[in-house]
């Protein structure tokens, strides 16, 4: 069990990557988290094609390796990675914990700061993937991504 574990964990973080960065669309990514229907339709299509690819990915390593998993595991394991990459993604339930738990300042880190050129143009002036809100959203997903592989493989 202990194999299949770190196996299919390593699927679904590499998945993970792969669903996040390279499958999901410009559109998903910056309105997934806008509010209203937009936001939510944005999300729900984003999660669609991520869990299509941990899925892919995670049938891969059970066949290829042959793990011993069960269908219901699999199938658990797929919906409480769903469902949790939802509400990271909305990004407004994961704000709100990390204001809560007094990481306001720390969400701050990276955020581009909106300013204007000679000409009066909009810019930001730090453009990047590298702020703590994105730190802390991936944490998250990977916090979740090792219960669902757990759920996989004991269920």
């Amino acid at each position: 069990m202990t194999a299949a574990f770190a196996a299919y964990l390593a699927a679904l973080l590499t998945a993970h990557t792969v669903g996040d960065h390279w499958i999901q669309t410009h559109h998903q990514a910056t309105c997934k988290g806008k509010p209203g229907l937009v936001g939510a339709l944005a999300c729900l299509r984003h999660v669609a094609t991520y869990t299509a690819t941990t899925a892919a990915l995670g049938l891969l390593v059970w066949q290829v390796l042959e793990l011993e998993l069960s269908w219901l595991g699999f199938l658990a394991g797929q919906l409480l990675s769903a469902a949790t990459h939802y509400l990271a993604d909305r990004r407004v339930y994961l704000e709100r914990f990390a204001r809560w738990i007094g990481k306001a300042d720390f969400l701050r880190l990276g955020v581009p700061r909106t300013g204007t050129d000679r000409n009066g143009n909009a810019y930001d002036d730090n453009p990047s993937l590298g702020t703590a809100g994105y730190s802390l959203d991936q944490s998250f997903h990977h916090l979740c991504l090792f219960f669902a592989a757990l759920l996989t493989v004991t269920l």
